[in-house]
């Protein structure tokens, strides 16, 4: 039977919980977690990232945290926390419980970049 998007988005988010920004703040510079942005490119090119994540577009976010593909980024790593987040908080749920389908065990949802951004939290470009 087809899912919608609200029932995939409903147990995406059963199984990846929220973490506030500090939270992923200090797990990140704790060494313990990694914060992946999966929006695509322009919306990167257009207003930044959060400080220290590694941008992969939720397109490729499979084959990138996939160890047994030539496009295994070394920075998505099992044994640590991901982090996800996305620009308004609907990828990045999505994203979560595709990661934790492939074996990734602790993998949280930031929400949105913009509020991030509202919170002030610190942007790279």
């Amino acid at each position: 039977m087809p899912a919608t998007v609200k029932e995939m988005l409903d147990a995406a988010n059963a199984v990846v919980p929220k973490i506030t920004m500090e939270e992923a703040t200090a797990l990140a510079a704790a060494g313990k977690a990694v914060i992946v942005d999966v929006r695509d490119s322009a919306e990167l090119a257009e207003a930044g990232k959060v400080q220290g994540a590694v941008h992969i577009p939720r397109g490729s976010l499979e084959f990138r945290a996939d160890a047994g593909t030539s496009y295994h980024d070394p920075r998505l790593d099992p044994a640590k926390t991901v982090i996800l987040y996305c620009a308004a908080g609907s990828r990045a749920p999505l994203a979560g419980k595709a990661s934790k389908d492939m074996g990734y065990a602790d993998v949280r949802n930031l929400g949105g970049f913009k509020a991030w951004v509202d919170a002030g939290g610190a942007v790279e470009r």
